[in-house]
Order: structure tokens, then C-alpha cells, then sequence
């Protein structure tokens, strides 16, 4: 899809698109209401100002789209597309060892348990060793830094999925 193609798509059309990029509805809603886009650049920096007003309950509608670490299903509908890009994103799973994807489910029990929403990474170019090592490390967190950081994560997400959508 090229830029003046996401321009030109219907408010309904668009918002669908954007939400394959990032769940929250609030999130998509203003990145739809905020075209047209004069550059990919301008795109990336509206969808940056677009996160840092989404609340709490947004971050968390956004964290539902994801599968889990190691998994393939999200807790809420994914698009084939989003199915696609989780499975790429999350590549360096595919060659886990068993000891290690026990301990990846293991551990996203444990921190879906500990802060109620699940592990958000950007995964794309991660071996699952080092998600695995930071899956560890932010287990130490309190509830507040770690959503704070879960946040930071999911968009990184949300930029590299913008990217892909104007590369299809």
C-alpha cells in the first residue's frame, strides 16, 4: 500500500488498516482523523504523537492483539495480516529448544499473573534467549514501569507494522 493509497481509503477502511498496526481504537481513530500524510517520516511522528495520549485502558486493548511470546493466538482476533506479522516478528521462537519454550510459557503464566496484561516485546530480531533473558529481568518490575515499558514496546511494534503496511 502506498501512502496516498492509505490517504485515499474510506475513515472505515482506514481505521481497519491502523488497527492491524496497533489495537488500541483510539489510537487508530487518530491516526485516521490525522491524514492525509505527505511523508512516511510525517506518518511515523503522528503515530508516535498518537501514542503518548493513549491511556492505560489503551495500551491494554492494544497488548489483547498480541499472541504471547512463543504462541500463535491472540487473546482477542487477529487479521491474517496481524497473524503474519506476529509469526514473523516472533521468528526467533521457531528454533527454541524445548527447555527454553517450557520456560517462556512458564514465565508468561507468571507475568500475566503479576501484572495482569501479557509480556510485550518487540520481538523482530530477538533469539528467543534474549526474550527469554528480558522476560526475566522485567519480571522485576513494579506494575506502573513495566506498563510504562510494555507501552514503549508495543510501539516499536506499531512503527515497524506501519512500515510493513506501506511495503505490501
Amino acid at each position: 500500500m502506498t501512502l496516498a493509497e492509505l490517504n485515499g481509503l474510506s475513515p472505515r477502511e482506514a481505521t481497519a488498516e491502523f488497527l492491524k498496526c496497533c489495537a488500541a481504537r483510539a489510537w487508530a481513530e487518530a491516526m485516521t482523523t490525522g491524514r492525509p500524510f505527505h511523508s512516511e517520516s510525517e506518518l511515523l511522528a503522528k503515530a508516535d504523537l498518537a501514542c503518548s495520549s493513549l491511556t492505560n485502558d489503551d495500551w491494554l486493548e492494544a497488548f489483547r492483539a498480541h499472541p504471547k511470546i512463543g504462541e500463535k493466538k491472540a487473546a482477542a482476533g487477529q487479521s491474517p495480516q496481524e497473524q503474519k506479522w506476529s509469526a514473523q516478528e516472533q521468528s526467533g521462537v521457531a528454533a527454541a529448544s524445548a527447555d527454553v519454550t517450557a520456560q517462556l510459557a512458564d514465565r508468561n503464566r507468571e507475568y500475566e499473573t503479576k501484572f495482569g496484561f501479557i509480556f510485550i516485546v518487540c520481538a523482530s530480531g530477538k533469539s528467543s534467549v534474549e526474550m527469554l533473558a528480558i522476560l526475566n529481568e522485567r519480571l522485576k518490575n513494579d506494575q506502573q514501569t513495566e506498563l510504562s515499558i510494555a507501552a514503549q514496546e508495543q510501539q516499536k511494534i506499531t512503527r515497524l507494522r506501519l512500515q510493513k503496511l506501506l511495503s505490501q
